[in-house]
């Protein structure tokens, strides 16, 4: 499930220290409260922040039933996509505990991660998170739905999975692949 705003209004420009521009819209990881991502993302939506929570099917287990429901990939995140004069809008929507940052600026998410980590969802092949990689071999698809995205792959029990992250979250997701998509990307 993704919920997301399609807002394609452009912010009137103004200039700002870092080579940015102050009303440029960018995607950053929004911190919430433990298990409030979908309440925190209709909230920001309310008050015009686009937001993309992104959610796996995931089988879970009650005394009295098993039932496949729709959790988040990144729990305890929201990323939204918001200008830097927007930042005290966000911080005040309920549930919101921090913009994830360094030295007290908001850290962005670069667009290209954001629409891998989209495309993977809307792909419907199996997927799930994983821990974050830093070792193995880059990778970009070469045919299916997925094709160019670009990610780890990584070798699991005979099986073949791109691991698709946010370096800024440090959190990934693996998308199982048929060996035959996947071609070593160019450096």
């Amino acid at each position: 499930m993704d919920l997301s705003t399609n807002s394609e209004e452009q912010p009137p420009k103004e200039t700002m220290d870092l080579g940015l521009t102050m009303r440029e819209l960018c995607w950053h990881a929004v911190t919430v409260r433990h298990q409030h991502e979908r309440q925190v993302a209709a909230a920001l939506q309310t008050v015009g922040v686009q937001t993309f929570v992104p959610l796996y099917p995931v089988r879970r287990r009650w005394s009295d039933r098993v039932k496949e429901i729709d959790a988040p990939l990144f729990p305890g995140y929201v990323l939204g996509r918001f200008a830097m004069p927007d930042r005290l809008k966000v911080m005040r929507t309920p549930g919101v505990v921090r913009i994830v940052g360094f030295g007290g600026v908001p850290a962005r998410i670069g667009d290209r991660e954001i629409d891998n980590v989209r495309l993977a969802v809307e792909s419907k092949l199996k997927l799930g998170p994983c821990p974050h990689l830093r070792a193995g071999d880059r990778v970009r698809i070469a045919e299916g739905p997925l094709r160019g995205v670009e990610g780890t792959l990584l070798r699991d029990k005979g099986a073949v999975r791109l691991v698709i992250g946010i370096e800024l979250l440090q959190r990934s997701i693996a998308v199982e692949l048929e060996r035959e998509m996947v071609l070593a990307a160019s450096v």
